[in-house]
């Protein structure tokens, strides 16, 4: 079912690792999930392959019922397509946010975070650039200064993130996807609050869009 891992796994490597696997259709719907049989192929106890399995679960890529083995699931596309609208709501409220509230370091250290990415960008480095794209979001939910807020669209993401990463494998989403963090950026940096919202939930849309081509070509 799934490759042995020699290493400690945690169980978010484990999740992304599952997550990918449905995701590129190598484990289909229907498809069993034994804990005992993915402990044992990832070298692990049964706890972080119960915590995979609840995220995935979250997610809408596992199915999980009392007393019967977790079976791999395809996530509803109604479902999806709720959480894509709540994920672009959320993070353009963060970035409109951060257009008022974030300090000059804030703003000094979104620009750094977004120049430096460009690096990965020329350098082909999608799983480089999936890390750093995490870290840019998440300093546009900080930047917000709203701790709820950020917890909320934090929470929203996590199950979000198996979909959100499959659309890196795009060809040629890592340039546009960097060009998107700029429009952001740049409406932050000037205190536009209006033009950060919209350049943010547009990006949340491309984002989706770039998902479902992927799933189209498949």
């Amino acid at each position: 079912m799934v490759l042995a891992v020699k290493t400690s796994t945690s169980a978010e490597d484990i999740r992304q690792r599952l997550a990918a696997q449905i995701i590129g259709g190598d484990l289909l719907p229907g498809t069993p999930l034994d804990e005992t049989m993915l402990a044992t192929e990832f070298s692990v106890s049964r706890t972080p392959i119960r915590e995979a399995l609840r995220l995935l679960a979250a997610s809408g890529l596992v199915q999980q019922r009392p007393h019967t083995k977790a079976l791999v699931a395809k996530p509803d596309e109604e479902t999806l397509a709720g959480m894509f609208e709540v994920m672009g709501f959320l993070e353009a409220q963060c970035a409109g946010l951060c257009a008022i509230a974030m300090t000059h370091a804030d703003r000094t250290a979104l620009q750094s975070l977004h120049a430096n990415m460009a690096s990965v960008v020329r350098a082909g480095d999608s799983t480089a650039y999936v890390e750093a794209n995490e870290v840019f979001h998440s300093a546009i939910y900080d930047g917000a200064h709203n701790a709820y807020l950020a917890e909320i669209t934090r929470s929203t993401r996590q199950r979000l993130q198996p979909f959100r990463r499959a659309q890196f494998q795009t060809l040629g989403r890592l340039g546009r996807s960097h060009r998107e963090h700029g429009d952001v950026v740049q409406a932050i940096v000037r205190g536009d609050r209006d033009g950060a919202e919209q350049a943010m939930r547009r990006h949340i849309s491309i984002v989706e869009t770039a998902f479902h081509d992927l799933q189209d070509r498949r």
